[in-house]
Formats: structure tokens, sequence, C-alpha cells
């Protein structure tokens, strides 16, 4: 295994983004003795609040990149829906962790899914889709019942329009504002999961155990621990994973969704950056998503994702239910996490609680 330098305490770690995954990924740094610097063109985000060092401006601003990528000694970013051209400049100044390649490969929903088929992996019968005719033509080869996809700027459900019928066409279309999408068949699937890994810049991997995880109108409301997966399912995820973050090369925490079918697993996307059904890890496991995350991109270790008790239940407080979470801390074994967004919108992600169930084993 390649040895690689590992940055020391003090160095700085700069985040594109934020938002929450920000605000965790500076939580998790911190205990290591780095600094943090993000780059959010919002000024009061939850990541601002637990970092002084806020580089403030647009994803256009190409002189403030420059900047802040110069600052830093190594980059990330908490989402993948930036800019691929400022992702690119900041790379010129900077290590960027992960790749802007990745970036690439994964934000495009089309492409995204060409590159999982290149690697042999399963995904659902898909067609590209760029005006309404072509819509009608997917529809025609990939059957009646499907979900129509964005190609661009998806997440928690949206641009995306579910259709049951030919007659649902024109109402998806203009659903998803007739932009570049993606039509695929809906895959009757037992429950989702996702495949979290983490890798090292020497090529040092770190699976996370699975999740079963609850969507309700696209967004994630809740992810139990373990999931219920037969040995050769779990192992058949982590290769799948494995696959994944080898042919991108890829440095930090990885997300695979999966459908789990009675004929095997389905990828459905790739998150490239710490992910939502993964918040658990944070009193779940020994090591986080977040902390491995720092890890992986700093040169270190990447730790031990050995689980802290034998059931474990992540639950995403949403709009007004943050309004609550506080009263939720009378139960035994449950940790509360409020990301300090000002506006509370419904269906917006306000915090997060995990419950350690039986007896906690860390």
């Amino acid at each position: 295994m390649t040895r690689v330098k590992s940055l020391q305490a003090g160095a700085v770690i700069g985040i594109v983004g934020g938002g929450q995954l920000g605000r965790m990924l500076a939580l998790a740094a911190f205990p290591l003795g780095y600094k943090v610097r993000i780059f959010e063109p919002e000024s009061h985000c939850p990541a601002s609040l637990v970092t002084p060092f806020h580089t403030c401006a647009n994803y256009e601003d190409d002189k403030a990149l420059i900047e802040f990528a110069k600052s830093c000694d190594v980059v990330t970013f908490e989402f993948e829906n930036i800019p691929l051209g400022a992702a690119a400049l900041i790379e010129k100044h900077a290590q960027l962790f992960p790749s802007s390649k990745a970036l690439e490969l994964t934000q495009d929903r089309l492409v995204e899914k060409e590159f999982i088929r290149s690697l042999g992996l399963k995904v659902a019968p898909y067609r590209s889709v760029h005006n309404f005719e072509e819509l009608n033509y997917a529809i025609s080869k990939i059957g009646p019942k499907g979900i129509l996809k964005a190609r661009m700027l998806g997440y928690d459900g949206k641009g995306q329009a579910l259709v049951n019928g030919q007659g649902d066409a024109a109402s998806a279309w203009q659903e998803i504002a007739a932009k570049p999408a993606v039509f695929e068949a809906l895959v009757e699937f037992e429950f989702e999961t996702s495949a979290i890994i983490a890798r090292g810049q020497n090529g040092q991997v770190l699976h996370f155990p699975n999740s079963q995880n609850f969507h309700k109108g696209g967004i994630l409301r809740k992810s139990i621990v373990p999931a219920p997966m037969s040995e050769q399912q779990f192992i058949e995820a982590q290769n799948i994973a494995h696959t994944v973050a080898e042919a991108l090369k890829y440095v930090g925490v990885m997300a695979v969704e999966l459908f789990v079918t009675k004929s095997g697993l389905v990828v459905n996307e790739i998150a490239p950056r710490v992910h939502n059904s993964g918040h658990w890890t944070i009193e779940g496991c020994k090591t986080s998503q977040f902390a491995a995350h720092i890890h992986a991109i700093c040169g270190l270790s990447l730790g031990d994702a050995s689980l802290c008790a034998n059931a474990i239940e992540m639950d995403n407080l949403l709009g007004d239910e943050i309004l609550n979470a506080h009263e939720l801390l009378a139960e035994p074994n449950i940790y509360a996490h409020i990301y300090g967004k000002e506006e509370v919108r419904r269906g917006r992600k306000m915090g997060h609680v995990t419950r350690l169930k039986n007896e906690p084993l860390c």
C-alpha cells in the first residue's frame, strides 16, 4: 500500500458548501487539530456557526475561489451540485478530494448511469430524454410506469416526477421544467439501502454497515441499522461500492444507493460525499463517516467502522419537527443534532436524532 504524507495539526481544510454536511465535517476535523475554512455564498449557514473562517462569495467568483484554494492545505466539498468549473479551478490551486473527475461523473444522472453500467453493475432500464417526443418514445420502450428525473441539480426528490402511465407524460415533463432528463423504469424492490465506503489516498478502504432506508416524498425519513440483509447481500453491496470507488480513484467517503431486489442489488445513484443515510455513524460507529472522510483526505488511517450498539435508528427532523427535538432527549441513549438553519420550512432538513437501542457497545 502506497505511503502518503499526512497533514499535521494546524493544517487548513477547505470545505466547499456550508450546509449541515459541511458543519458535521468541520466538527469531525477539530478534534484532530485541523482548522476549517468554508466557501459558501450564504452568509448565515450551518457551517458558519462552527468556524470563523468563511469565504462568502458566489461559485462564479474566480478570484475568491483561487484565494480560498490557496489558503487551504486540502479542499473537499459537501454536496455535488457545485458548478464543475468551480471545482476544476480549485483543483488547479489545491489538492481536491474527491477529484473534479469524480464530481463530473456523478453530477449528471445520464453520465452517472452510463458510468455505472460500464463497470458491469446493474441499473434500472433507462433512456435519455431531451424533449417531450423523446419522453413518449422512452415510455413506449421502457414501459408506462417509471420515474422522470432531471439530469442535473436533483436532490431530496426535487427534479423528479412519477409516471404511472402515458397520460402522465405531459404533467411529468412540466414538473421537471422541461429539462434534459432520464426516464427510468420503476424497480420492484424489497427495500433501499446505502453502501457507504471510505477510500484513502493510499487505496485503503473502510466499509460501513448497511442501513435500511425509508423515504417519503423523495426525502429520507429514517435509517435503521443493521439492514435486514444476508451475508451474501452485504458482500455484494461492499463489492459494488469498492468497484465504483476504485474506478474513480476516489478519496473520501462515498455512498452508493441501492435497491435490494429478489434478483440482486440494483444501483440507484452515487453520492460523492458523506451521506444523510450515514448520519447515525456519529454515535453508532467507533469512527463516523465524517471522521473517516477527514482521515481520508488528510492522509490518515481511516479508523474503525464497528457498531456501537446492536440496533440503531436515525430519524430526520423536517420542518417544524425540529421544535420538539429537545423533548426527545428524555429517552435513553438518544442523541439530537440541530443544524442551526434560521428558516424553518416544510420538508427542510433541520436536524436528526439517533437512537442507540439495546445496550451500547462503545
